[in-house]
């Protein structure tokens, strides 16, 4: 059954739009405040809105660029009494599907909530098709944060401006890139990833560019690279701190000139690419160290986008939870499980070093380890309750490797405790745990089995 809601400032127009539409089969809210619309739909949206411009305490136009930057697709029919030509016009352009004058028509408010039901279901079929090429895409969160983030991604999604995507690992940069690619001109291209972290410095230009037949020992084929294959789309260039000079140099001239050729080949290969780049690190920092090229510096950060941790946004933490309890749901089969108020509290206590990506798997953990429907303090895991009571544990000096005098066995006890914390910020993925801290998979499988580390861990 189709939810609409309705916000107008008139009791009476309330009632006969409530019964009009109940009388329809639709299940109908009705908001007499906008302040008790938006905290409404900050949580969940409608299947439409009728929105009337005249309210108590707002301008409706106001909240209509409010309903439009937190859902573009979701339809409004803005409705008045004191309407003009120009309000109407203003309206439309801002997003909404139709202006309708009051008094009402009960034939006009069902033909235009019939064809705006309509055009929003092909939109979200559409939309559906996009994501099931692309992956999932969402920016979860009602911190002022999230939504200023929100407001900078609709601005520059539909332009071609390179974006340099900065924060801490784990805050959801990946996300960002699509959701930017996702909203822009080119959401119909291709949006295509290189983990620059993750491929060997000896393999990072042959991904990238591509190589001609011959070019080294084992081409035994020509392959194209990342950059033609994300033609007329995105390139994410994730990690990009992480690259190798020689590419920077190659990435720099793309950049530049919109071609280069691949390895072993003379040909120039033109190609028409956004870049959107990410990093954790400090490039300032990198650049001064001389492990990154000032010039791509300024060329990346054209359009820098900063993504705040989650302990600076703790109002997102519930929202991120019931996602990831309903995405559990479908994943393991164990039915929807929530979290009592006092296991809330915990998760809003603790500082998430690693961001969104350790809450995650943190739920993922509590859904498969817990029987219960409803989760509760004394669930959670007893690693995460004495991280609890030591609080701010990072960044105290009442740590226990600080009161050992022996310089030896404090640092066994931090070693200890930041594999550990690592261990259960990755989901107690070795190899990936391994890789993130910058060790060989072999010496962090040594030092588990040394350091008597078992809990967190899961080949």
């Amino acid at each position: 059954m189709k939810e609409i809601w309705i916000v107008d400032d008139e009791i009476g127009i309330l009632e006969v739009l409530e019964d009009i539409l109940k009388d329809e089969n639709y299940k109908v809210k009705t908001f007499l405040y906008a302040k008790d619309f938006l905290r409404e739909i900050n949580l969940r949206p409608p299947d439409a809105v009728f929105l009337d411009l005249w309210l108590k305490d707002a301008d409706g136009l106001e909240v209509l660029d409010t309903i439009k930057k937190l859902y573009p697709y979701l339809p409004v029919i803005v409705i008045s009494g004191h309407g003009t030509i120009e309000t109407a016009v203003k309206a439309i352009k801002m997003g909404a599907f139709d202006f309708i004058e009051k008094p009402l028509s009960y034939e006009r408010i069902m033909v235009t909530l019939e064809n705006a039901l309509r055009v929003s279901s092909l939109e979200e079929e559409n939309k559906r098709l996009r994501e099931k090429l692309l992956g999932e895409v969402k920016l979860t969160g009602v911190s002022s944060a999230i939504e200023s983030l929100r407001e900078v991604i609709y601005k520059v999604a539909p332009t071609d401006t390179t974006v340099l995507i900065l924060g801490e690992s784990g805050v959801g940069k990946e996300v960002v890139a699509k959701f930017i690619h996702f909203y822009s001109n080119r959401a119909k291209e291709p949006f295509v990833e290189v983990n620059c972290a993750a491929i060997p410095d000896t393999l990072i230009e042959a991904e990238l560019f591509g190589y001609e037949r011959g070019a080294f020992t084992g081409a035994f084929t020509s392959k194209a690279g990342k950059l033609e294959l994300a033609n007329r789309g995105t390139l994410f260039l994730d990690e990009i701190g992480d690259m190798t000079l020689p590419s920077q140099a190659k990435i720099l001239r793309v950049l530049q000139e919109k071609k280069f050729e691949r390895l072993g080949g003379t040909r120039s290969i033109e190609v028409d690419v956004r870049i959107i780049a990410a990093t954790n690190k400090d490039l300032r920092e990198s650049i001064k160290k001389g492990s990154f090229r000032e010039d791509l510096y300024y060329r990346l950060n054209a359009f820098p986008v900063y993504i705040p941790p989650l302990r600076e946004r703790k109002e997102d933490i519930p929202v991120l939870v019931e996602e990831f309890l309903e995405e559990m749901s479908y994943k393991t089969a164990s039915g929807r499980k929530r979290l009592k108020p006092d296991a809330l509290s915990a998760l809003m206590e603790y500082h998430w070093p690693g961001n969104v990506r350790e809450l995650k798997n943190f739920i993922e953990r509590l859904v498969i380890l817990s029987n219960k429907s409803e989760i509760g303090y004394e669930d959670l895991p007893e690693d995460f309750k004495r991280l609890l009571k030591r609080k701010d544990s990072l960044y105290l000096q009442d740590q226990p490797w600080f009161q050992e005098k022996d310089f030896k066995f404090a640092k066994q006890l931090f070693e200890k405790e930041f594999i550990k914390r690592k261990l259960l910020e990755y989901g107690g993925n070795i190899s990936y745990t391994a890789r993130e801290i910058g060790i060989e998979r072999a010496y962090l499988q040594k030092k588990i089995k040394e350091l008597g580390i078992k809990e967190e861990v899961k080949e």
